[in-house]
């Protein structure tokens, strides 16, 4: 079936019906009827298909999911393992003591090396486990039996920006597809009028920038959108034409010429990932404020997450943390968080490491214990992955006289809810907390379980690039069986 469209010089061009245009003028057939219905769930009675094609999965799970949504606190710079999660009472033993007299040193970024540095802060055991975890740390020290801490972790990179595109992408290398984007690929989202990977911008972007969010090769839809947690979310979100008749006639004429676009030129991901994107934003108007209303949770739960804090970093983490949970629960498969601005360099403490990491746990420590209370309580824990990270941890010894340097050898992360088991340690460093000696875990292990617990085979998760197929763990990446 063919029509014709008149150009302004004259001339007529022949093209073949869209799918969407035969079901529109088969007014009496089903194909009407399917389409009336989906325009009904839409605002304004817009069609789906942005939601629709960016729900759609490109595989789907391999098997029953553990999880539905990954919640990723991202912690930015390399908060000190030593300090945080795993302590080590040899520390305290040689401090000020020269660590070459003690054991090897390997190179670092900046091959400052001092004296052996204890940790200014005290460990204590907490819950049923008994899993010890620093003073600095009060509040999440008390949802300690939800989480399962690795101490083994290692990565590949001792510099920011390399060690970010590995943690986000599973490669140092820029250009790469992000976890994000790489869950929404495989699964889609359940979430028809908000992106299915959302970063929430706290103040700082990570080291190697937008494209820790990026989708790679992938199609452009599965990337990441960048949120603020407070205003309006998004720029521009606000509906600028009198009605939404109007707008929805202007969006319908955009529609019909890039149609014609794409049938007289053919499938385009740049163009085809540009028309959902618009879609998406024109449903995102109604969504969006409704996200942002955070005023309207109960007074308790502002006060829970710290949104009353005086410190005004915590305020801000609260509002990231309470969004998420927003998040979640309207369907978003995929959330980060970045750290607020605590007028340090982030967690990488190269000096002055006792005041820096007490203002970064400040903002972070209420309003991250409030996340995972607040998920348990409503039941949303048992299908929510939540993962603690930086890109590596830091040196046993000092950086001049009380800082610490980067260290990929060893450090820790931890997990929570989804599938994990609760209330356990995995892996270890060695006496120092230098390098991981029990269990190394590497960043593609991390990847592989994340996506196992969201029921997805990493191994069967694949995209054909540039002439092989192409997936988050490279060739690399193994179950950590023992904290599923």
């Amino acid at each position: 079936m063919n029509h014709s469209f008149p150009f302004p010089c004259q001339r007529i061009q022949t093209i073949p019906f869209s799918r969407r245009e035969m079901l529109t003028r088969c007014a009496g057939g089903f194909g009407a009827i399917a389409l009336a219905a989906l325009a009904q769930e839409s605002a304004y009675g817009f069609t789906k298909t942005a939601s629709q094609e960016i729900s759609k999965a490109g595989h789907g799970p391999h098997f029953p999911p553990r999880a539905k949504n990954v919640i990723f606190l991202y912690m930015d710079g390399g908060p000190s393992q030593v300090d945080t999660f795993d302590p080590k009472p040899m520390l305290d033993k040689y401090n000020g003591q020269n660590p070459g007299d003690l054991f090897t040193l390997e190179p670092t970024q900046f091959n400052n090396t001092g004296k052996v540095l204890a940790s200014p802060w005290k460990f204590n055991q907490h819950g049923e486990s008994g899993i010890p975890v620093s003073s600095l740390f009060p509040q999440v020290a008390n949802c300690v039996d939800e989480l399962a801490v690795i101490r083994s972790m290692v990565s590949e990179f001792p510099e920011h920006t390399f060690a970010n595109y590995f943690l986000h992408t599973g490669s140092g290398l820029q250009g790469r597809p992000s976890m994000g984007a790489w869950v929404n690929y495989g699964l889609g989202s359940e979430c028809q009028n908000i992106p299915g990977f959302v970063a929430i911008n706290g103040g700082l972007i990570p080291p190697g920038g937008l494209d820790c969010f990026g989708s790679g090769f992938l199609p452009a839809s599965y990337q990441g959108s960048v949120f603020k947690p407070s205003g309006s979310a998004v720029a521009n979100i606000q509906r600028t034409e009198k009605s939404a008749e109007i707008q929805k006639q202007k969006l319908d004429l955009i529609g019909q010429l890039d149609q014609m676009a794409t049938q007289k030129f053919g499938q385009h991901d740049s163009l085809e990932s540009a028309i959902k994107n618009y879609e998406m934003a024109y449903e995102m108007q109604m969504a969006v404020p409704d996200l942002m209303s955070l005023h309207e949770e109960p007074a308790h739960i502002q006060s829970l997450y710290g949104m009353d804090a005086e410190y005004e970093p915590t305020k801000i983490y609260a509002a990231e943390c309470l969004m998420a949970r927003r998040l979640i629960e309207r369907g978003v498969r995929f959330v980060e968080l970045t750290c607020p601005n605590v007028r340090h360099d982030r967690w990488d403490q190269h000096s002055n490491l006792k005041k820096g990491h007490e203002d970064n746990a400040r903002a972070v420590d209420q309003p991250i214990a409030a996340l995972l209370k607040d998920l348990r309580q409503r039941g949303l824990l048992d299908e929510t992955l939540v993962v603690w990270a930086g890109e590596f941890g830091r040196t046993p010894f000092a950086q001049g006289n009380d800082g610490r340097d980067h260290n990929q050898y060893g450090f820790t992360i931890w997990m929570a809810g989804g599938g994990v088991k609760a209330g356990t340690v995995y892996g270890a460093t060695d006496e120092w907390g230098y390098k991981a000696i029990e269990n190394r875990t590497e960043v593609h292990d991390l990847h592989a379980t994340m996506l196992h617990l969201l029921g997805v085979d990493h191994t069967q998760s694949t995209y054909r690039f540039g002439g092989r197929d192409m997936r988050l763990t490279d060739v690399k990446g193994h179950l950590i069986h023992d904290i599923i």
